[in-house]
């Protein structure tokens, strides 16, 4: 019996916030996003080398619209039309949505959605 290939198209998934994410808007309108470092090697790393118990990501323009713009509802086709719509001068605006949702994803701050199922 042959393996039958599934094919997934990646511009349909759907990025979903982690609902644990903490993140708030400045005055200009860019998202500072709050990471809380916990786990074992983490409180070794705040003990012996200062680091910090919780990070703070400034996002840029760009990566603030796409922040405001996922809704668990939009799939990466349609947010990557809002960027175009938003930003019309961006190059390759595409491949850094896309680039920039893996980040996102690898650092836990979204997972992806697809027809109602989510992937992590």
């Amino acid at each position: 019996m042959a393996k039958q290939k599934i094919d997934k198209n990646y511009l349909d998934f759907i990025p979903v916030k982690n609902p644990e994410i903490k993140y708030e808007t400045n005055d200009k309108g860019n998202i500072t996003v709050f990471i809380r470092w916990e786990g074992f090697f983490n409180k070794i790393a705040q003990k012996f080398f200062h680091r910090p118990k919780v990070s703070s990501i400034d996002l840029d323009d760009y990566g603030s619209f796409v922040w405001n713009i996922i809704d668990d509802k939009k799939d990466i086709h349609t947010l990557s039309q809002e960027l175009d719509a938003h930003f019309p001068k961006m190059e390759k605006s595409l491949s850094r949505l896309i680039k920039f949702l893996e980040i996102l994803k690898d650092h836990h701050l979204i997972t992806y959605s697809e027809k109602g199922n989510i992937t992590k």
